[in-house]
């Protein structure tokens, strides 16, 4: 099988790439560091030249409204449009879980317009909504830095480590399409400023953590339930104490 994955030299496309590569598939890294890219179409009808599957994990390089929108949406018409040209029979994107509940933040906003143009090329393609990554909670921490404290929403988390994101992944772009939502998640569900606490007990920061319902998660007021996934979630295995001890070995 032919695979082109589009963000393929970032956190979860370059493991996507060595799974999917380890599995004996024909796997190509799309990025603009490799000569594509989906914002100006660069390179995008070479590398799509004999692919069968399409896997989208690609982040806009800015987090700015605008700039989120624009990159979601520019890229998506242009990928989508190549796609179409080219044949491909399964088109695969990374989101995230509670992204249609979180319309608020301009990232979420971004996010739910790359869905719609998926949902409406007639590409067969399966959404992956993702809870978010264990490497993604040093940014956590920054958004809500304040002074001596960290000021977080008291609303519940299932965190995932990267590479268990990757082994979904892979595990979906071989599937047959669902046309439709699948969300994976961590093995363990916890209160935001709970994790928070114990992440930053782990580095050595002594700043208190505050759990404040009206404090924002990147633009949006959280309910409990927002960033958790529904009944029957893929679940990954490795924990937030796994993950942290691995991440500081290196491996």
């Amino acid at each position: 099988m032919k695979i082109l994955v589009i963000g393929g030299t970032g956190l979860i496309g370059s493991k996507l790439v060595g799974n999917l590569t380890q599995r004996g598939h024909d796997v190509i890294a799309a990025s603009p560091a490799t000569g594509v890219n989906t914002v100006t179409g660069e390179g995008l009808r070479e590398a799509l030249a004999g692919v069968q599957i399409v896997v989208d994990v690609a982040n806009s390089p800015s987090f700015e409204d605008k700039a989120v929108l624009e990159f979601f949406e520019t890229s998506g018409r242009n990928l989508l449009a190549a796609e179409a040209e080219a044949g491909v029979r399964h088109h695969v994107a990374l989101s995230v879980v509670g992204t249609h509940r979180l319309s608020e933040s301009g990232y979420f906003r971004g996010k739910i317009a790359q869905e719609k143009l998926i949902k409406a090329s007639g590409i067969p393609y399966t959404i992956v909504h993702s809870t978010q990554f264990f490497e993604f909670l040093g940014g956590i921490v920054q958004s809500g830095a304040d002074g001596d404290v960290v000021r977080l929403p008291d609303a519940y988390v299932q965190p995932i480590a990267s590479d268990d994101v990757a082994r979904a992944m892979a595990d979906v772009t071989l599937a047959s399409p669902v046309n439709g939502t699948i969300e994976i998640a961590g093995p363990e569900k916890v209160r935001l400023g709970n994790l928070v606490e114990r992440f930053l007990k782990q580095i050595g920061d002594v700043r208190q953590v505050v759990a404040d319902k009206q404090a924002r998660y990147f633009g949006a007021l959280l309910q409990d339930d927002t960033l958790v996934p529904g009944a029957i979630p893929l679940l990954g295995d490795i924990d937030f104490e796994t993950w942290f001890s691995r991440s500081r070995s290196g491996k």
